[in-house]
């Protein structure tokens, strides 16, 4: 036995077309929407450390006529001082498929990298590009990162010749620094000669983890150093500013930074 299928009424039918045709319009429609550019930032310190920073940059995009969340999307990521995260942070910035990926120094920059060859990143600051292998030289970056380089290794000589200028009878002088920064290894190089020159000695205390930080003021201490010198790039003295400026306080210890910060 069969059973008859009721004829659907004409309004439903005429319905249901419309419904078809506009269904097959959306996709089209879709197509032609404008698609809004995407920027990734990765940064290696805590949000509230860089607002002027971040607020240069949006300065910036808002400049050159981006609007943010309405002609560009800008997703930013913070390590908080933890060189640990990088990686993670870095491949949550590529799974978003950005346009370009602005990384803030070379810890950041290599994190980004080792996730993409493809996205073009930009580098806020390096020491020295070419020489951390994130182009093949400043004439002609290649690959596909770019930006600017802070290569300026002859300053760190001259921050130890301004703290003998000021401290009469400088014979022995810490250098707070971390290996891993390909700057920071420039800086006490150049340092390192100068201080020869100066017959001032020069102690190494190498700063690489945040837990490391009291550690390496007691090795200061220890040390008998006359004065301190902390190099720009350092991600811990960065993070930790206020905690390295009160303990060189606490230690006496007259000193000079190779950042404004």
């Amino acid at each position: 036995m069969t059973t008859a299928v009721p004829t659907p009424p004409r309004a439903l039918v005429i319905a249901l077309l419309l419904l078809a045709v506009a269904g097959a319009c959306f996709p089209a429609a879709a197509q032609h929407a404008p698609r809004v550019p995407k920027i990734g930032f990765l940064a290696t310190t805590t949000q509230a450390q860089v607002p002027h920073l971040t607020g240069a940059f949006r300065e910036g995009l808002r400049e050159l006529g981006y609007i943010e969340r309405k002609t560009v999307l800008l997703e930013a990521r913070y390590a908080e001082g933890s060189v640990e995260r990088l990686s993670q942070l870095a491949r949550e910035l590529v799974a978003l498929k950005p346009d370009v990926i602005v990384a803030t120094n070379d810890v950041a920059i290599a994190a980004v990298r080792r996730e993409t060859q493809t996205i073009p990143i930009v580098m806020v600051l390096s020491a020295d590009p070419a020489g951390a292998g994130f182009v093949a030289s400043l004439a002609r970056p290649g690959g596909n990162v770019t930006g600017l380089s802070t290569l300026s290794p002859e300053t760190s000589g001259k921050r130890l010749e301004l703290l003998r200028e000021v401290i009469p009878g400088l014979s022995r002088v810490a250098f707070l620094w971390n290996p891993d920064s390909r700057g920071n290894l420039l800086d006490y190089k150049e340092t390192e000669v100068v201080a020869r020159s100066l017959h001032v000695e020069l102690q190494s205390v190498e700063l690489s983890r945040i837990e490391d930080l009291d550690r390496a003021f007691s090795t200061v201490s220890k040390g008998r150093a006359q004065a301190l010198i902390v190099p720009a790039g350092n991600l811990i003295a960065v993070t930790r500013r206020a905690q390295v400026a009160s303990l060189a306080q606490r230690s006496r210890l007259p000193s000079i930074y190779g950042a404004r910060e």
